[in-house]
């Protein structure tokens, strides 16, 4: 039996008019009302209707790059980079060739959100989506996404995953380019051991968050092997990937060990924050207390002293998720492939005093 955007209306408990005005986006429809029927949408499978109907199988000329926040370089860089590569000859399957139209969705780190843009993908008939960053961590909605990329891929949108670890049970997924966060995390933590720091506090990332926990595994698994892991709790402290969360996590992990003598945050706009954090307290980095930081940002090098980090290769591996969501590339063995990160050590670090 066809949907109709009456059944749809009549789910959502609104008129076909809403409907109507929420699917072409051409007329402002209150936030909770535009959600309703997205759900509605999503339940119902209502993809297009009428005359277009026999389109369905086919996709348009729109790629869509979800990112978590377009304000930070880490999404910025890969989006742009995926960007670039999008347009130009695809695979030859009529699916992903030509110029596309590249859409970067910024979902403020909202689940809700992220499904919200892949129903409205769907309903455009998506030729390509990228998804950037670490997953949420959460089975029902890990569920929840496996059954939305399976209608997209069903429909014949391309689905790659840049940085972000591969679903659980799902092959709806073109390539997974996943970061190796946590052996990135291990090393940087040898480094600092190596160093002869002892007591290291830990500024860490979302809870929900799979790069959270690959990057704290890497620094706890580094930490007990050093035969350091008692005291890993109470110097841990958990907060956004922004620059405040940082300030404040630190000042917190100073008073609960003043004397830690290095601070390892989740990436590198966290690491800012630690820095103000220290230096509020009157002390230097690195001579009273050394700095880490993860990603190798474009301002890592330039900050003072130049921030030791880890390097993950953002800008190759974004254009790589455009290739393989083109089809100009052949998809890695198994669909999946590990990017290694680099210890890039700068002048942040050095031996504790004393």
């Amino acid at each position: 039996m066809t949907v109709t955007l009456a059944d749809v209306a009549a789910r959502a408990r609104v008129s076909p008019a809403t409907v109507s005005r929420v699917l072409n986006g051409n007329y402002p429809v209150a936030a909770s009302t535009r959600d309703r029927v997205l759900r509605a949408v999503d339940d119902l499978d209502y993809v297009l209707n009428g005359p277009a109907s026999s389109l369905a199988a086919a996709t348009s000329d729109l790629v869509g790059i979800l990112v978590n926040d377009i304000a930070d370089p880490f999404f910025g860089i890969m989006a742009g980079a995926a960007q670039s590569e999008i347009g130009g000859p695809g695979d030859g399957s009529g699916r992903a060739g030509g110029e596309k139209l590249a859409v970067v969705c910024n979902t403020g780190g909202s689940p809700e959100r992220e499904l919200t843009y892949l129903t409205l993908l769907q309903r455009q008939r998506a030729a390509a989506v990228v998804l950037t960053g670490g997953a949420l961590e959460d089975p029902a909605h890990q569920a929840v996404m496996a059954a939305k990329l399976a209608k997209l891929a069903d429909a014949g949108t391309r689905i790659v995953f840049c940085g972000r670890p591969p679903l659980p049970d799902s092959d709806a997924v073109v390539a997974a380019l996943a970061f190796d966060n946590r052996g990135g995390g291990r090393r940087l933590t040898e480094h600092l051991l190596e160093l002869g720091h002892r007591r290291i506090g830990y500024v860490a990332g979302p809870l929900e968050r799979t790069t959270t926990r690959h990057r704290l595994e890497g620094h706890r698994e580094a930490m007990k092997a050093a035969g350091l892991y008692a005291d890993e709790e109470s110097l841990t402290v958990h907060g956004p990937y922004d620059r405040r969360s940082g300030y404040d996590a630190t000042l917190e992990l100073l008073r609960r060990a003043p004397e830690v003598t290095a601070v390892v945050a989740a990436n590198d706009t966290v690491a800012l924050g630690a820095g103000a954090a220290i230096r509020e307290h009157g002390l230097r980095i690195p001579e009273d207390v050394s700095v880490a930081g993860f990603d190798d940002l474009p301002f890592s090098v330039d900050a003072v002293p130049a921030l030791t980090t880890v390097r993950l290769p953002l800008f190759e591996a974004g254009a790589r998720a455009g290739r393989l969501a083109m089809g100009k590339e052949t998809p890695p063995p198994g669909g999946i492939a590990t990017i290694e990160a680099e210890l890039m050590v700068r002048g942040s670090t050095a031996p504790p005093r004393g």
